[in-house]
């Protein structure tokens, strides 16, 4: 009897310790989706800060969503980042050199456009800009590379826009402009595009927590019919 009983409470203590696991994964996920909760407050707190003068050297780390204005010149110079927009379709951001009144040359990501707009005409001359500095991670492997004869980006990378227009590694995401009429619209700077899968995934893990329970038990009770029906 006590051999019968052996592999029973074996499968038993091991689904229960398989649950306690997952259930433990699911809880450290839950714990996750708290900081990461509390990270995305910090970063919504910053970008809708008081905004501040363009900093003399900005830090790619330090300064990353500080709210900024600047006054200058806008200029023709553009690179087109190939992007789309729910309920629009596909577009592009329009990357413009900012010169400030101090003389320094920046980027401005002015906003989007449609495709069949990429080649009109777009108020330039001098403006007032409030927005926030970034440095988008957006480049990586699966990522081509411009193609420059058709003047069409897929990433907004910095420091290479920089060599491209000659300007400083700065840009300012525009939240608004004193340009009247003007066809770009912004897109501020936000968080919805950080990801934050942590409470799908918890509830991934207790899904099945659940059913290793429920697959022990059945599996028990099932083996437990079997011994009495041969004993």
């Amino acid at each position: 009897m006590t051999r019968m009983r052996t592999p029973l409470l074996f499968s038993l203590l091991f689904g229960l310790t398989g649950a306690a696991i997952l259930i433990w994964l699911g809880v450290w996920q839950m714990q996750r989706l708290e900081w990461k909760q509390g990270i995305l407050s910090n970063i919504e707190n910053r970008i809708s800060a008081e905004p501040v003068a363009l900093p003399e050297q900005p830090d790619p780390d330090a300064d990353k969503f500080l709210p900024v204005f600047a006054s200058g010149t806008l200029t023709d110079d553009e690179i087109h980042v190939l992007v789309s927009q729910k309920h629009v379709g596909a577009g592009y951001r329009v990357i413009s050199v900012f010169v400030t009144n101090s003389g320094r040359r920046i980027l401005l990501d002015r906003g989007f456009i449609k495709v069949d707009q990429k080649s009109a005409e777009r108020p330039i001359g001098p403006t007032d800009v409030t927005g926030n500095l970034h440095w988008p991670e957006e480049k990586g492997s699966s990522i081509p590379e411009p193609d420059l004869k058709a003047e069409i980006w897929f990433a907004r990378d910095v420091f290479a826009m920089a060599k491209h227009l000659d300007t400083e590694p700065v840009l300012i995401v525009a939240r608004e402009t004193s340009l009247i009429d003007d066809p770009v619209a912004p897109l501020p700077v936000d968080t919805v595009g950080i990801p934050n899968d942590h409470l799908q995934y918890a509830l991934t893990w207790f899904s099945l927590a659940l059913i290793w329970v429920l697959m022990t038990f059945t599996f028990v009770w099932r083996a437990r019919g079997a011994q009495k029906g041969t004993s």
